[in-house]
């Protein structure tokens, strides 16, 4: 049964399982706190993702992998079914006519832009969510999207439901664990993919599993011990579909930058993704 898996992030149980991260404060006659981080840790860690700089690598490191091309900002006008049983994905975060963030994103353009190209196109995609069918999207849809794309109300508009969706939550849960630029780039690299619905690979669930590994550096762990663990979980996680089997942009490209200790998603960055080399400088 085809299982939707980027449209079922619930915003208000990952937030509560963020607030759930945070240590309650002790008073001073308390246990004493947990061991200090490193002055790299800490440094990486008072960083964010949201940082403008940070937030341009990360939709760079993103777009390697999506559409094997740093230029993200090209990609508003991409679509296309590639095969994976969910339908049309499309934009600058492959956002899915079968898993309802495509929906989600029409519905958002329409009400800042009633009327627009796609509004027609509403009816169908409701039809269609949780299946891979083109049913009342053929033959002119893919044709309205690249149009549609040259609006700048459409490019915001995918922006803002990117962020809504996928990067604002995993950045604060990034936040919440106390890991830096780069472990709150794997956990948006891990929602972007596999979304944050109940099944047992989303990113909840890989997060949980992460967990039984390794404690998150809010809890006293050790953050790269912590982020090893999270994506041993997520390799296991790509490796329970077909469409997603190939881990490289976890092996050749996370996993790099882990391993240089690279916690702060500092350039330059050098990594690949199935087979092919990127670079920032």
């Amino acid at each position: 049964m085809f299982t939707p898996h980027r449209k079922m992030l619930a915003i208000g149980a990952l937030l509560g399982s963020a607030l759930l991260a945070v240590p309650v404060t002790a008073h001073a006659t308390a246990t004493p706190a947990a061991p200090a981080l490193t002055a790299e840790t800490a440094a990486a860690a008072a960083a964010g993702l949201d940082d403008p700089a940070k937030k341009e690598i990360a939709m760079k490191i993103v777009s390697s992998a999506e559409n094997s091309s740093l230029d993200w900002k090209a990609q508003y006008k991409y679509i296309e079914d590639i095969d994976d049983g969910r339908g049309y994905t499309a934009g600058i975060i492959g956002f899915c006519s079968g898993t309802g963030d495509m929906l989600d994103l029409v519905e958002y353009y329409t009400q800042v832009k009633p009327g627009n190209v796609l509004a027609k196109y509403l009816p169908a995609l409701r039809r269609v969510d949780g299946t891979d069918s083109h049913a009342g999207l053929d033959p002119n849809f893919t044709k309205d999207w690249a149009k549609a794309a040259q609006d700048a109300e459409f490019k915001k508009a995918q922006d803002h439901e990117r962020d809504r969706v996928y990067f604002n939550p995993s950045v604060q849960q990034g936040k919440s664990d106390g890991i830096g630029v780069l472990g709150q780039f794997i956990y948006y690299d891990a929602i972007v993919m596999h979304g944050d619905g109940t099944d047992p690979t989303s990113f909840r669930n890989i997060r949980k599993r992460a967990l039984s590994k390794a404690k998150p550096p809010s809890q006293g762990g050790n953050e790269t011990a912590y982020l090893n663990a999270f994506l041993d979980a997520r390799v296991w996680a790509m490796k329970q579909e077909e469409a997603h089997s190939d881990t490289s942009r976890v092996d050749t490209a996370q996993r790099v930058f882990l391993k240089k200790g690279n916690l702060n998603l500092n350039t330059p960055l050098d990594w690949k993704v199935y087979g092919d080399s990127f670079h920032i400088g």
